[in-house]
């Protein structure tokens, strides 16, 4: 027993200070086994199509993500940070003036400001920090741009770590899970309904997060271009983040920008704005995701909106991600205990 005992102590430590080595790679090994979850259904399509070879199968698909993910994802970003820098260039010079649309309602509505004291509310005030929140938050953007081109090697080495174990993950995925299936002492059994499940929600929950979000903001972007509005894809990429948000989302967008072009004359394109944002982006969530999630495998919206910002918090711009896995994986276990106790209970005495 006390061997046993100085053996299991030394597994943990062993295990633990590998993790440690690993520890600054854990963002590609992390994205390596999102991609590796998500377009598994797609290796194994190929693998039945190559008849079995895996190795070809694997070199495809992430070829197949390489092009029509992460390029894409690239350039999207690339152009969000040259437009925001632009944006906050715009801004200190003086050329876009963020008050600009409080100004106008309080114009429309001058009793606004008598309601707003009486109940306690300074709406100059108000104005200043909606400016000035313009003007941090473009900031922000374009202080991440410093910071990528200033760790532009380490970003090149970690990206193409993260491809290298997409192949490895990809072509021998379902082995490696056998393996720590066996490895682990919850019961195989178990452990497999438990990486099944997992998976399942994962793949709905970054689907739901990211696939959604993306098409409300393309059809956003697509239309701030079409009406002449500038910053066209960093809107868009901001209405894909505010996407997480119920009932309101990407309106915080669309819904300024169509009473600013009101308020500058263009009533024609403000209207048609609201018009686009109401009947075409507002129903993309409430048509797409019953398609794309099932829905037993839907988390709650706020428990969406809870683990991205918590994850954007802990983890930087992969928290988008990581954040609601996580709490996937959160659900996942506690899901799976409640069936357990419900069984312990159900279960004749003496079983």
């Amino acid at each position: 027993m006390l061997q046993y005992s100085f053996f299991i102590g030394l597994v943990v430590l062993v295990t633990l200070a590998f993790l440690g080595l690993l520890a600054d790679f854990a963002q590609p090994i992390f994205w390596a086994a999102t991609f590796g979850v998500v377009f598994h259904p797609l290796q194994v399509y190929l693998e039945r199509l190559l008849h079995g070879r895996s190795s070809l199968a694997a070199m495809l698909t992430v070829i197949i993500i390489f092009f029509t993910v992460i390029v894409p994802a690239l350039l999207i970003a690339s152009a969000v940070v040259r437009e925001a820098t632009d944006f906050y260039a715009r801004i200190q010079s003086g050329e876009i003036n963020p008050q600009a649309l409080w100004i106008w309602l309080q114009s429309l509505l001058p009793q606004m400001g008598a309601f707003g004291e009486r109940i306690g509310f300074d709406i100059d005030e108000i104005g200043k920090n909606l400016a000035a929140a313009a003007v941090a938050g473009s900031r922000f953007i374009g202080s991440m741009a410093l910071t990528v081109g200033q760790n532009a090697a380490r970003f090149v080495v970690m990206f193409f770590l993260m491809l290298y174990l997409l192949f490895f993950f990809m072509r021998d995925g379902e082995h490696l899970l056998e393996v720590i299936v066996h490895a682990l002492p919850f019961g195989d059994d178990r452990e497999r309904e438990l990486f099944r499940k997992f998976a399942q929600v994962s793949r709905a929950t970054v689907k739901s997060t990211l696939v959604i979000g993306f098409i409300q903001g393309v059809l956003g972007g697509m239309m701030f271009a079409i009406l002449g509005i500038q910053g066209a894809v960093f809107w868009g990429v901001v209405m894909l983040v505010l996407s997480l948000l119920p009932v309101v989302g990407t309106s915080l967008v669309w819904g300024p920008a169509a009473l600013i072009l009101i308020a500058n004359g263009a009533w024609q394109k403000g209207a048609f704005l609201i018009a686009f944002g109401v009947l075409v982006i507002g129903l993309v969530d409430n048509l797409l995701r019953p398609i794309l999630v099932g829905r037993d495998t839907k988390m709650p919206d706020y428990l969406v909106l809870l683990s991205t910002l918590g994850g954007l918090t802990v983890f930087g711009v992969s928290g988008f991600v990581i954040g609601p896995v996580i709490a996937a994986l959160f659900l996942t276990v506690w899901t799976m205990f409640q069936q357990e106790q419900q069984k312990r209970v159900l279960a004749p005495d003496g079983d």
